[in-house]
């Protein structure tokens, strides 16, 4: 797999470690048991109810600021930069996710967007729940967007990613299979 290394300094790191990822899940797992725990053994109904709620929440809230407050934070602007003009692409994209990760619904989102105008055939993989395909893909951090044998690790801009489907439309990356 080639790595696209057409990214800005600020993009490449707008990416999520997989471990850094599930090691959040579990502290996240962790201290939501607990405090559940914590508060039935101490018959503390409305405090549990609150936790079971807010907590909850309060993550959500957390991963959907995160854009507004990544360039504060070090990660630079997720700001969009549209490409001049588009071709269409009859190709498969595969986009590898975790929803943990604050960068893979902006770029789904880019897809998405770009899949109307291109006419690509996107799949989207959830790591969240299947580990074990990271492993055997070599995933190491999120969001990748693979085409072919390329592959764009990181948050990228929708010109970054029209570029990406181009260039694999020109070296003959493999065509969608139709169903029959």
């Amino acid at each position: 797999m080639k790595n696209s290394s057409s990214t800005s300094e600020a993009t490449k790191k707008q990416q999520c470690a997989l471990t850094n990822l599930y090691f959040g899940l579990l502290v996240f797992a962790t201290l939501y048991a607990g405090g559940l725990i914590f508060y039935a053994y101490r018959d503390n109904w409305p405090a549990l109810l609150l936790w079971l709620v807010l907590l909850p929440c309060a993550r959500w809230v957390g991963l959907r600021l995160s854009p507004l407050t990544s360039k504060w934070r070090g990660y630079g602007s997720v700001e969009d930069k549209l490409p001049s003009s588009v071709n269409k692409a009859h190709i498969e994209v595969t986009v590898y996710s975790h929803n943990a990760c604050p960068f893979c619904p902006i770029l789904k989102r880019r897809l998405g967007a770009l899949q109307k105008e291109m006419g690509f055939t996107l799949s989207e993989i959830d790591l969240t729940v299947k580990p074990k395909i990271a492993t055997s893909k070599g995933i190491k951090s999120v969001p990748v967007v693979e085409v072919g044998s390329n592959r764009l690790v990181g948050n990228a801009t929708t010109e970054q990613l029209a570029q990406l489907i181009a260039d694999a439309q020109l070296t003959g990356a493999s065509a969608p299979v139709s169903a029959l």
